[in-house]
């Protein structure tokens, strides 16, 4: 079974399941984890997602049957340069004037020299929070690829990965099986797992994308609360890869790893995508956010944006993330009299959002798929003045939001800027100015304000 990244052999379906799978039948060994001789001459590797003695419902470890260990990749490293991606606390962190940002849509940069850049040499970080030794934060990039990655392959040792593409439908390639993954859906690269990246239609030009690194404890299912046990993100529509294997000797293979901020490159002679079977609960997984199911008004008020939350990672506080994951998808709007659209309000949270598809309900104007924004922590932030007037004195007949799709990374920790975000064409240096025009309404000889 050789080169079988080429194409997906399937999915097993569910949230943070304790999953088998194998590419061989009998790969796997029976009844224990680790035996004398492992089956066809493999290895036993575990991968650990969190410390051994970490709660039951925390501890995150797979069992990997592989034809060499992964000591074998890292016998040798050189650190190499990859300009564009930064970790927090980011040192090239740059002070623009305070208040909220706001980037149109970002077109893909060079690579040195005019080279195609891959999904990690075009990694572009915007912002940086917390800090990833200490393993609290995120870092959130857009992500720019011109081609696939062939023998190169990568790990991130300072997080997750929770990949949104925009434009172009990515192939994911890992040591744990091979996900596709199209603009409308995610892909969640825990810390440690092994890939590289292939565009699926490369004659469809540049693929372009989000990216959220996050360094504190992994994504996983808010608690629904008062929900209930249906609703939001349901387990079931989670998919993680079925084992496959790249059976690939005597090829020049490079495998990057990003630890501590840099980048250290070694030289393998062969694919490190080369495990055969494995089992557990730490592995790579792809959520179509079609399928989420959301919750609103059915009578008065806009209810907290946190209800549309997909994933979070939490703190030691509860209900207070380390990051949020949130989307804003298509849905009906029928609150009677009710301002629908966010409320204008000041956060302890910090928020950066991007749009993959159509027009967000609350920046009608301005805000475009592919372009970003910023609100940081205790920054003031709402609708534009034409989003108020249109909700403040429109017909609330129940509406549809149709063909939208706006998401957002939400941290408990302020996002800083790097100096590639601020310096480029894209910012809105008069993004401040959509607030122009919110003037002054109040009458106290009139009660009932009709916009005149």
């Amino acid at each position: 079974m050789k080169g079988t990244s080429n194409e997906p052999s399937g999915y097993l379906s569910g949230f943070g399941n304790e999953f088998q799978t194998e590419a061989i039948a009998g790969a796997l060994p029976e009844g224990q984890n680790s035996p004398q001789r492992c089956p066809f001459g493999l290895y036993a590797e575990q991968l650990s997602g969190s410390p051994f003695t970490a709660p039951r419902a925390e501890n995150q470890r797979s069992w990997l049957y592989r034809m060499r260990p992964t000591v074998r990749h890292l016998g040798r490293t050189s650190p190499v340069t990859l300009p564009g991606w930064r970790t927090a606390p980011a040192q090239d962190q740059t002070t623009l004037p305070l208040g909220p940002l706001r980037w149109g849509e970002t077109p893909a940069p060079t690579g040195e020299d005019g080279e195609e850049l891959t999904f990690v040499t075009g990694m572009r970080t915007v912002t940086t929070a917390g800090d990833a030794a200490t393993q609290t934060g995120m870092a959130a990039h857009m992500y720019f690829a011109t081609r696939s990655m062939v023998d190169e392959y990568f790990y991130n040792a300072d997080g997750e990965l929770l990949v949104l593409p925009q434009v172009g439908a990515l192939r994911f390639a890992t040591e744990m099986g091979v996900m596709d993954v199209a603009p409308g859906e995610i892909a969640v690269l825990p810390r440690g797992v092994k890939f590289k990246v292939e565009l699926v239609d490369a004659k469809a030009g540049p693929a372009r994308g989000y990216a959220c690194e996050n360094y504190g404890p992994v994504l996983r299912l808010p608690e629904r609360g008062p929900i209930g046990s249906n609703g939001l993100a349901n387990a079931r529509d989670f998919l993680t890869p079925v084992a496959a294997y790249e059976d690939k000797d005597g090829t020049r293979c490079t495998l990057t790893v990003k630890w501590g901020g840099g980048f250290h490159a070694a030289a393998i002679d062969h694919s490190p995508l080369d495990v055969v079977a494995w089992h557990g609960n730490f592995a790579p997984y792809k959520y179509d956010l079609r399928r989420f199911s959301p919750v609103g008004s059915v009578w008065n008020d806009h209810p907290d944006p946190s209800i549309f939350t997909v994933l979070t990672a939490p703190t030691d506080t509860p209900g207070t993330a380390n990051v949020d994951f949130v989307i804003f998808p298509p849905r009906w709007m029928v609150a009677e009299n009710t301002f629908r659209p966010p409320w204008y309000h000041m956060n302890v949270m910090s928020e950066f959002m991007g749009l993959i598809e159509g027009v967000y309900d609350a920046k009608p104007e301005g805000f475009v798929p592919g372009g970003m924004s910023l609100h940081n922590c205790m920054l003031p932030h709402g609708p534009d003045r034409e989003a108020f007037l249109a909700a403040s004195l429109g017909d609330l007949t129940p509406e549809k939001l149709d063909k939208t799709l706006a998401f957002m990374f939400e941290t408990r920790y302020p996002q800083y800027v790097t100096t590639y975000a601020a310096e480029l064409p894209s910012l809105e240096r008069d993004y401040a100015d959509c607030w122009n025009g919110l003037d002054r309404n109040f009458d106290p000889k009139r009660r009932d304000w009709n916009g005149k």
